[in-house]
């Protein structure tokens, strides 16, 4: 039923965006003591949708452009970085604050679903 509606689409992009960030945290974290291994970290989620991410524009007629990027999770890349003596560039620190912000961003996806779901059952009469 909410398949349809773009403010629904909007927050479970958002939160599944979050749970890419944490996770890509998360693995760092757990590799923060590995040897050679480079940090990463996950583009901001305007980036992901000004590339054209998980919301695509809809083709609904022939002449429609279909934008370039395709739709696909937000993209991984090397998050740069200090190498310690032993070439690893997790710095727990960073870390921590990367993992601050993807909960925020988590709960800001979530009170915008459930404000929506207030508007919606308003709207209903609910």
């Amino acid at each position: 039923m909410f398949d349809n509606l773009a403010l629904f689409r909007l927050s479970a992009a958002q939160a599944a965006h979050a749970v890419q960030r944490l996770s890509v945290t998360a693995a760092n974290v757990a590799n923060a003591d590995t040897p050679g291994f480079r940090a990463q970290t996950v583009d901001g989620f305007a980036d992901m949708l000004d590339r054209g991410g998980t919301l695509a524009l809809r083709v609904t007629r022939a002449g429609h452009m279909v934008p370039a990027g395709g739709t696909g999770p937000a993209r991984i890349r090397d998050a740069g970085g200090q190498a310690a003596p032993n070439g690893n560039t997790v710095s727990l620190e960073r870390e921590m604050i990367a993992g601050v912000e993807a909960g925020q961003e988590q709960a800001r996806a979530l009170a915008i679903y459930r404000h929506g779901l207030t508007v919606l059952r308003l709207s209903l009469g609910r």
